[in-house]
This record gives C-alpha cells, structure tokens and sequence, in this order.
C-alpha cells in the first residue's frame, strides 16, 4: 500500500440495482414508478428556455419549497429539500449523528444507512428484524444516538404501525429519529402529522418513487425550524447550488397536477394487490406489502434461480444475496401488462 494511502477515507459503497440498456427489458428491479410523470413536467422539458442555465440555480430552490409547502400544509421554514433523499438522507446523518453512543437501524432495510454511518464514522447497531421480517419497538427503546426507521421498510414492504413508531419517537427525545417514507404514498400512514409534536423528528420524502422522477434526483424533509435550519447550514457549507434549475422547475409542476398523481398511485396500488392475489395462488409467501414493491419467497424454486430464470426471459428483479433474505425476490410493480407477462412466465415455471 502507498504511504498516500493510509489517510485514506476507505468504504464500501452501496451497490444500485442493475440499470439494463437492452431494449424490450420489463425492468422491476429498482422500485421506478411505471408510468411517466405529471404532464407538466413533460411541458418543462419544451418550453424551458436553455438561457436559465447561464446562471446559477436558487440555492435556496424557493419555488419548490413553497409548492411544497402549500400541498402538505407546511410552513416553508420547515421543509429542506435536497438531490433526491439520499442526499437528504445523507446530509441528515451528517448533521445529527455525532455523538459517542450508536445509532440503530433494522438489520434488513435499505443498504445505505450503514454505508454512511461508515463513510462518516458513525458508529451503528442493527437491530434485528423479528421472524416476520418486522421491527420490534422495544429494540428502540434504549440509549442510542439516533434512529433510522424507513417506513414501510425497504426492501420487505412491511409497513410499521404510527402509534408504535410515535412510541420510539417519545422515547427517545435526546436525539434525532428519522422516518424514511420513501414509499408512504403507496398506501402507508405519514408520520409527518407528529412533526409538532416532537422537535427530534425527521420525516423524509421522495419524488423518485411515486411522482415518477427517479431521473431527477429530488428529496425533501419535514422537521422543526430548528431541524430544518440545521440541515440547511450544513448544505450550504457543503454545496449551496445542490439541485438545478430545470429540476426545480419539474418538481413544482409534479407537485402541483394532485390528480394527475392520485391517479397514479391508484393504479400502482391496484396492479399491486392484483399481483399479491395472482403470486399466492403460485404458492409465493411474503409479507403484506404497503410500497410498490412485494418481496416474495416460493418454498419450492429457490431465489436465485428464479432471479437468473427470469433475467434470461428479459425481466429484471432485484435479488439480494445476503443472510435472512437470500431466498426471497423484490419485485416492483410495473404496469398492468408488465406484470401479466410476469405472471404468465412464472406459471410456466412452477407448472401452475
């Protein structure tokens, strides 16, 4: 090893789900919304004039802040905005997360978390995820220096109930708990009522998932001002011009068309719980889902060649060879006719 080398800040980095550039993929791997985003959006793209790009973009990205700020009932100074929420996400365990004792997060979620705790030396327990792959409230009930709950939890689906999760918060109210909601807008219960309640909740959103702009990269955050003010310092002694200009001028249009949206999140749902209904009769198991994913085991054809039976036929699913979940598939919900030609192979494949 070069001498260089040994002031080295060394991780290792999470790894994305496969992006294929093959045409005629029916790509269910990532957790992308199916269908495009608010036509507004598509408006954007036209008729943005390319001369706003000579300047510098609101660091502040006021516009969508408000929009943000009048759809949830929000005042302004408590919401934060980022380049999608993993940036939110990451800025967050950068600002709060400091102190001596560790931070707790489910031992089966979204693979980042310890990623950044590692990355920002932050020291990090998991808490194990029970028999049923849910999150034990009393596993947060103890000494910390702050929690993670995402909610449902990534990549099983399970929603947590809010009165449990409103039993860690009060808990624990010497550090900051953040609820990840990156799936809430698919039939989950927002913790962000409970906001004013607690000074030491985090409530993290996304555009990625169910407005359809994973492209985009935009995230945002409910908080107190205090929170909030934070997060924003810290951006700004980071990097004050995060998201761009045509972004922000996108998220206000997907913001704004609530119908548009609505309509979205009702079909997702819809081929969702269709979906549940045609993989059981399969003989798939898997808990109840509230995302737009079902992360599915079959007692009888083992995960990982289901996952390389179903990359030969062209359809991409998210298969994770890690302890506990080595035997299940995630599986977005892509449209009504991705999902039938999902189905249609997977008959063929347990004979049903």
């Amino acid at each position: 090893m070069a001498a260089w080398e040994t002031n080295v800040r060394k991780v290792i980095p999470y790894t994305p789900g496969e992006q294929p550039e093959c045409p005629d993929i029916i790509k269910l791997n990532t957790n992308e919304n199916p269908y495009p985003p608010a036509p507004g959006v598509t408006r954007i793209l036209r008729e943005m004039d390319a001369e706003c790009l000579r300047k510098y973009p609101d660091p502040t990205a006021d516009a969508l802040v408000l929009a943000l700020s009048e759809h949830y009932h929000v005042p302004k100074e408590q919401i934060f905005v980022g380049v999608g929420s993993d940036d939110v996400l990451a800025m967050s365990f950068l600002t709060f997360f400091n102190g001596e004792k560790p931070i707790l997060f489910p031992d089966i979620t979204y693979s980042f978390y310890d990623v950044w705790a590692e990355l920002y030396r932050i020291p990090y327990e998991r808490q194990p995820l029970d028999d049923r792959f849910e999150i034990r409230t009393e596993d947060y009930l103890k000494p910390c220096g702050g929690i993670v709950i995402p909610n449902p939890n990534a990549p099983t689906g399970a929603e947590k109930d809010l009165a449990e999760l409103e039993r860690i918060i009060a808990a624990n109210p010497d550090v900051i708990v953040i609820i990840d909601e990156a799936y809430i807008d698919f039939g989950g219960t927002s913790a962000l009522g409970l906001i004013s309640k607690y000074d030491n909740l985090l409530v993290v959103q996304t555009f990625s998932k169910s407005r359809s702009l994973a492209g985009m990269r935009i995230g945002y955050a409910f908080g107190s001002k205090e929170l909030i003010r934070y997060l924003n310092d810290a951006k700004y002694s980071f990097n004050s011009y995060t998201m761009n200009t045509v972004t922000i001028a996108m998220g206000v249009e997907a913001v704004k068309d609530d119908a548009y949206f609505q309509e979205t999140i009702r079909k997702v749902i819809a081929t969702r719980e269709w979906t549940k209904e045609e993989l059981r009769r399969l003989g798939f198991v898997f808990q109840d889902s509230r995302s737009n994913f079902i992360f599915a085991s079959h007692p009888d054809y083992p995960a990982k060649e289901l996952f390389a039976a179903l990359k030969q036929q062209g359809i991409y699913v998210r298969y994770f060879e890690k302890p506990r979940i080595d035997n299940y598939l995630r599986i977005s919900i892509g449209t009504e006719e991705e999902m039938k030609t999902l189905l249609s192979f997977l008959k063929q494949y347990v004979g049903a």
